[in-house]
């Protein structure tokens, strides 16, 4: 449904905080709970990484989309900066990659290719969406189609719920069990992929209230669509994980 003006924010607020605070997957993600203890064997640690690679860099497509379906030129730039450090322009002042400077070995897939390479792993055994579980590959579907939605409520919807899984700790979970594995077995395996992303994830988070109001005020923003685009791209989230976990 459209907001109508009985439709507080308040209200909208509430709905979030149940249908996305409230998805499994954010709060009791039982993959990240078993790859925090650092238990992962070196096999089950490539098999990881080869489907993080798949969906890390596929999501390069997901934003391109999202650029490309952006509704104002606002939006537009907000997707190409996210676009454009993935692919290796730093931030430069101020947070924005308006004025940062490239370099082939900032780009995010170059970092987990790096990280992979300390496990063994070849670029040609990364990334490429042949090598993606039909898990990995429908999470990354899903992106395609909600987060790189052109339908403006739809977008906002699958963008909040990416953002506020990716600020709830999976990241950090990781970076546990990493580190375990680094300490116990694997001291030259470089982390600063994982830890770069978990700080980012902490500053996104302080803006997230900000970002579900100014969706909100949108001329003809759609609480419905938001809310069935939150759920449809946590569940395709879940997916990815449940893929991983059965193939420990």
């Amino acid at each position: 449904m459209i907001c109508s003006p009985e439709s507080t924010l308040a209200t909208f607020r509430r709905d979030v905080a149940a249908t996305v605070g409230g998805h499994p997957i954010v709060y009791a993600n039982a993959y990240t709970a078993w790859f925090a203890t650092g238990a992962a064997d070196d096999e089950q640690l490539r098999r990881f990484t080869v489907q993080f690679s798949v969906f890390s860099h596929l999501f390069l497509e997901a934003q391109l989309r999202k650029c490309l379906n952006a509704p104002d030129v606002a939006s537009y730039r907000a997707g190409k900066e996210i676009l454009l450090n993935e692919l290796g322009v730093s931030f430069a002042r101020g947070g924005s990659v308006d004025g940062g400077t490239f370099r082939f070995r900032a780009g995010h897939f170059e970092w987990i290719a790096e990280f992979a390479a300390s496990l063994g792993l070849h670029w040609n055994e990364i990334g490429k969406r042949a090598l993606g579980l039909p898990s990995t590959l429908a999470f990354c579907d899903a992106l395609l189609e909600w987060y790189g939605s052109d339908d403006e409520s739809t977008a906002a919807g699958a963008s909040f719920a990416i953002e506020h899984w990716a600020a709830a700790g999976f990241w950090k979970e990781l970076i546990a069990g990493l580190r375990a594995i680094k300490a116990s077995r694997l001291p030259g395996m470089p982390l600063g992929f994982w830890t770069w992303h978990d700080a980012i994830e902490d500053q996104h988070a302080a803006h997230t209230d900000d970002e579900l109001a100014q969706a909100f005020a949108k001329p003809g923003f759609s609480s419905e669509r938001f809310l069935r685009a939150g759920t449809a791209m946590l569940d395709a989230v879940a997916v990815f994980w449940e893929g991983l976990a059965r193939s420990r």
